[in-house]
C-alpha cells in the first residue's frame, strides 16, 4: 500500500524553526517528484515546495523561498522541509503528496494528486 506520513510541525515563535518530514512506504519516493503543500484555515492549498526526481530539480513559492529547503533522504525513503525564520503567515497544516504517474519526473509539480498524507500542523504565534 502506498502511503506518506508527516511528521516534525509543532508551535513555535516567529524567527524558530521546525523540519518537517515525510515518509514513504510501498514505493521508492526518490523515483518520484514530491511536492510540499499547505492548507491555512480559511484559505486555499498551496504548492509551497518540490523535489523532483533523484533531487535533480527544486521549486519553491515566492513567500518561501530563501527561508524553506526542501531535501531527499533515499536511505529512510523521506523527504524533509526545513522550515527556517518561521512567520506567522506560515501557519497551516502541511501535507505532501505525490501520484505514481510521476516517476521519474521534475518539479514544478500539479496540485491534483493521487497520494496525499494526513498532514503536520504549524502554529507560529507572537
Amino acid at each position: 500500500q502506498v502511503r506518506l506520513v508527516e511528521s516534525g510541525g509543532g508551535r513555535v515563535q516567529p524567527g524558530e524553526s521546525l523540519r518537517l518530514s515525510c515518509v514513504g512506504s510501498g514505493f521508492i519516493m526518490d523515483y518520484y517528484v514530491i511536492g510540499w503543500f499547505r492548507q491555512a484555515p480559511g484559505k486555499e492549498r498551496e504548492g509551497v515546495a518540490c523535489i523532483g526526481s533523484s533531487g535533480e530539480s527544486t521549486y519553491y513559492a515566492d513567500s518561501v523561498k530563501g527561508r524553506f529547503t526542501i531535501s531527499g533522504d533515499r536511505a529512510r525513503n523521506g523527504v524533509y522541509l526545513q522550515m527556517d525564520n518561521l512567520k506567522p503567515e506560515d501557519t497551516a497544516v502541511y501535507y505532501c503528496a505525490t501520484d505514481l504517474e510521476l516517476q521519474l519526473q521534475q518539479c514544478p509539480i500539479r496540485d491534483n494528486l493521487e497520494v496525499w498524507g494526513r498532514g503536520t500542523p504549524v502554529t507560529v504565534y507572537s
